[in-house]
């Protein structure tokens, strides 16, 4: 497979009346915008081969499915009126765009050393990350934004599994509602947790579709979460980050865990 046949691929599943195809030869990213809009997204074609020779027609099947969602999104008049109820937190990598493709700022808040905090409005099938420009139009400040959100992400399900690996105890969120990783912020929730912890609290968001709490009794749990936490964030659509958190008073810390035990 070659950036040729990728762009191929891809221009077939996209193709609509009212999409135009550019591709830069120097960046070796194909570009789908919207003719009626003028926005668009791009795709670098290097990332989606790699991914295709492991996960074959699976790699293009998502990344089809994420800019049919993308274009569907930015083609959207939001109102924020009425979307108090669908306004969430993400988290992303510290290294995520700070802003839209059009350079204007997206809404957000310091984490972690490791992730940021982004807001988005709740879409159904995708969600709409929050910018400078939709909060000017709808005249609303950032606190009010940022304390709906976190109002609305206490209000999900935590249902947990757990796992017992080497004498320590694992408790998985894996929901799929795109918002598991925001969980992290509901400190109820994680406070709840904790009275359950014997050992040391160990938190890991490596994609935004899962959250892992250990209870790490033993060095051998410390080797166990790491090695979770790199698989998940290798595997994840929309990964964050393979470190992991400790969680004393309240408070989150990035540790990098070298593991001992294969």
């Amino acid at each position: 497979m070659d950036s040729r046949l990728m762009r191929q691929k891809l221009e077939a599943r996209l193709a609509e009346d009212d999409r135009l195809f550019t591709y830069d030869r120097d960046k070796d990213q194909l570009r789908i915008e919207s003719k009626s809009t003028g926005k668009g997204i791009s795709i670098a074609l290097p990332g989606v081969i790699a991914k295709w020779h492991s996960e074959k027609e699976k790699a293009i099947d998502e990344i089809v499915y994420y800019v049919q969602e993308g274009l569907r999104a930015m083609e959207d008049t939001t109102d924020l009126k009425n979307q108090l109820k669908k306004i969430f937190p993400v988290i992303r990598s510290a290294s995520f765009p700070a802003e839209a493709e059009e350079g204007v700022p997206f809404l957000t808040e310091d984490h972690t050393a490791e992730t940021k905090i982004y807001y988005a409005i709740d879409m159904g099938n995708t969600y709409r990350l929050i910018d400078t420009r939709i909060m000017k139009k709808e005249g609303w400040g950032e606190s009010t934004i940022k304390e709906m959100a976190l109002f609305n992400v206490r209000s999900l399900s935590t249902p947990v599994k757990e796992d017992q690996v080497a004498g320590n105890s694992f408790y998985f969120l894996n929901t799929n509602d795109g918002y598991d990783a925001s969980r992290i912020l509901n400190k109820g929730f994680l406070n709840e947790m904790e009275k359950k912890i014997t050992g040391t609290m160990v938190l890991s968001v490596p994609h935004q579709d899962v959250l892992i709490i250990a209870d790490i009794r033993n060095d051998r749990g410390y080797d166990v979460i790491a090695q979770m936490a790199m698989s998940f964030f290798a595997s994840g659509r929309v990964p964050i980050t393979a470190l992991s958190f400790l969680y004393e008073n309240g408070e989150l810390e990035p540790i990098f865990i070298l593991g001992k035990n294969k």
